[in-house]
């Protein structure tokens, strides 16, 4: 996709600061911050001009980072903690924007070749970074997370289970870098996953498994219970199920059954 006037903009601020930065995550995050403030100011109605500001500034950075050489993981979390606290310090930022900015990355990083799923881990990361200074919920923007990266991994015909589980992880990591309640970001972002899989369509028992995967991923990397983020994460996915049907609460507790990725997964209230 051509970049617009504001990723640009974006990108040449980025092309001259970036490459060897010492804190690629801190630099990407207040360039972009700065340089999408000042459209955001300037919109008409900021609401309805936010998603395309901001889906233009990710696409700038990520190609920032592409032209570099610079780890395109690092740049995408920097790119989503700038974009959202650009729109926070502009207007309200909500769970929309926080799914509407990961959802670009994914898009963004397609279009240059890269790792989509290594882009949703990071972009998770970076969005929890933002959540406490822009006022959001953990819990809520931990289930927006994996909405926006199934829409993207939608966009660009990936695989959803395998974006899913990279997300998930992220939000994991995110959570632990925030001091946030790991436990509850599980289970709210395993109950994102399952809607997320829904509202497109997908495949609603592939993406809880996934989610449960993920967790159990992160759980591991950050040193706390893989049992107990497995069980969260299962929870959390029923519940959603719930919601959609009985078939949906068929189809997760069915590829739940047993163990994951050697984890056995133990079901809370009311589900066991």
């Amino acid at each position: 996709m051509a970049l617009g006037d504001l990723g640009k903009k974006l990108m040449d601020s980025l092309s001259g600061t970036i490459k060897g930065a010492g804190d690629v995550v801190g630099t990407t995050a207040e360039v972009t911050r700065k340089v999408l403030v000042e459209p955001l100011r300037t919109a008409r109605d900021v609401a309805k001009e936010a998603t395309g500001l901001v889906g233009d500034s990710m696409a700038g950075a990520i190609q920032a980072a592409n032209q570099t050489g610079t780890e395109l993981g690092l740049a995408v979390k920097g790119a989503v903690v700038g974009s959202i606290k650009a729109v926070g310090e502009v207007t309200t930022a909500t769970v929309e924007t926080v799914s509407d900015t990961v959802r670009a990355a994914i898009k963004g990083t397609s279009d240059v070749g890269g790792d989509v799923g290594k882009t949703a881990r990071s972009a998770a990361e970076g969005a929890m970074d933002a959540t406490k200074s822009v006022g959001l919920k953990i819990e809520d923007t931990a289930y927006s997370i994996p909405r926006g990266a199934i829409q993207g991994a939608r966009d660009v015909g990936a695989d959803i289970g395998s974006v899913v589980k990279d997300t998930i992880h992220g939000t994991v990591v995110g959570t632990k870098e925030v001091g946030g309640d790991v436990m509850r970001a599980v289970r709210s972002s395993a109950s994102g996953a399952v809607k997320g899989a829904a509202e497109v369509g997908g495949n609603i028992g592939e993406a809880a498994r996934s989610a449960v995967e993920g967790a159990i991923d992160g759980a591991k990397e950050i040193g706390v219970s893989a049992e107990d983020a497995a069980s969260e994460a299962a929870t959390g996915a029923l519940e959603a199920a719930g919601d959609i049907g009985e078939a949906a609460v068929k189809s997760v507790r069915n590829v739940l059954a047993g163990t994951v990725s050697g984890v056995k997964v133990v079901l809370k209230a009311p589900f066991k």
